[in-house]
């Protein structure tokens, strides 16, 4: 499955979340696209979004770009996954946007939760 990854820059999503996943089975059994690598930094988003088969959205902090990175989806139609910590307050805003939502505690929590999920859909 082609993955875009959709999260706030307004924390270390390096460490919590990039990393995880890049060192997880999901990216060699998925493909994961990471919006702020540097070889995605000047890609334009809406045409990435618009041609994958799921959007990933890390929804623990609330970001005006990652909104308008949800609308794209939306508008293409491009199913969308939200993902947040557990203790998080979400925009309520979402479920006009997503149906599937998925509460993780930490790190592992979220690969073993996403892993369930993404087999599930196969």
């Amino acid at each position: 499955m082609k993955i875009y990854l959709s999260h706030s820059g307004n924390y270390d999503y390096e460490s919590e979340l990039y990393a995880p996943l890049k060192s997880s089975d999901l990216s060699h059994t998925h493909q994961i696209l990471f919006p702020h690598d540097k070889e995605n930094i000047d890609t334009n988003s809406q045409n990435l979004i618009a041609n994958v088969d799921l959007v990933l959205a890390e929804v623990s902090h609330p970001s005006t770009g990652q909104g308008i990175e949800l609308g794209w989806a939306n508008a293409a139609d491009t199913p969308i996954l939200c993902v947040y910590r557990t203790g998080s307050k979400i925009s309520s805003s979402l479920r006009f946007v997503a149906t599937e939502f998925i509460e993780y505690a930490d790190a592992n929590d979220l690969l073993k939760k996403l892993e369930m999920w993404l087999q599930a859909k196969e």
